[in-house]
């Protein structure tokens, strides 16, 4: 396999993750949307990492430069890993009854609207030679549960981006561009803080996630998201890592 040339959007839990192994293999990384700390702690440990824009993704023209400066950086692309997005419960993200209107647009911009921008940019950087774009869903797309994880702004973007890609896929797969997603369950992240201090809810994602004995890690994601990067007869498809979640049918 030759080197990828590759852009991670995120800098921490997953993002991070994914870097170290693409850095391992010898890859060229750009990050795009981390925080400065955590990109410059990835750059000082990862030689392959060519540099990085902390730039907000929910912002078109932020979104469009940004992807300009790693095209620049890396020479040219041939894939494109959207990880960036997160939950909205400090937007007031919950049982759909009690949802502000505000909540309910903060949360579809952090998770599909960047989604989106990096989707659009991706195919754009791919549409002359092709390559891969891999973006992030939730096994709440198409899992829900009522206890503890009613958030129902996040599963239904989310869910978005599982109709988008197929969608795109679709679209794209003449231009040789090969788009799919990443849908884990709850994952050993800065994101899940709330979750992994809980002793209920920890209780809980042990009986939900039996393989993963309540604990799905970062980097058990990475070899999905490698798949998705090297595999060139696969598009359109939903990787789902959920450590049994959707086998266990009771809450």
């Amino acid at each position: 396999m030759s080197e990828r040339r590759v852009i991670v959007t995120g800098s921490s839990g997953i993002a991070a993750a994914l870097i170290r192994a693409l850095n391992k293999r010898g890859d060229s990384i750009y990050i795009l949307g981390g925080t400065n700390v955590d990109s410059n702690l990835l750059t000082a440990e990862c030689e392959n990492i060519k540099g990085f824009n902390s730039l907000d993704l929910r912002n078109e023209t932020e979104c469009e430069s940004g992807f300009q400066m790693a095209i620049d950086s890396l020479g040219a692309v041939t894939d494109v890993v959207g990880i960036v997005g997160g939950s909205g419960r400090k937007f007031g993200d919950g049982k759909l009854s009690e949802i502000p209107l505000f909540g309910w647009n903060e949360t579809f911009s952090l998770n599909l609207s960047t989604a989106f921008l990096t989707l659009r940019e991706g195919i754009r950087a791919l549409e002359k030679h092709g390559g891969s774009i891999t973006l992030t869903s939730s096994v709440l797309a198409t899992s829900p549960v009522y206890e503890n994880f009613s958030t129902h702004a996040y599963a239904t973007s989310k869910y978005a981006i599982e109709g988008m890609i197929k969608l795109a896929a679709a679209s794209y797969v003449e231009e040789k561009i090969r788009i799919n997603a990443v849908a884990p369950a709850l994952v050993t992240t800065p994101m899940s803080e709330r979750a992994s201090t809980d002793p209920e809810i920890q209780k809980f994602i042990r009986r939900k996630q039996p393989l993963s004995e309540g604990h799905l890690d970062a980097d058990a994601l990475v070899s999905s998201y490698l798949y998705c990067i090297d595999n060139l007869h696969v598009t359109g498809e939903i990787m789902t890592v959920d450590g049994g979640w959707k086998s266990v049918k009771r809450n």
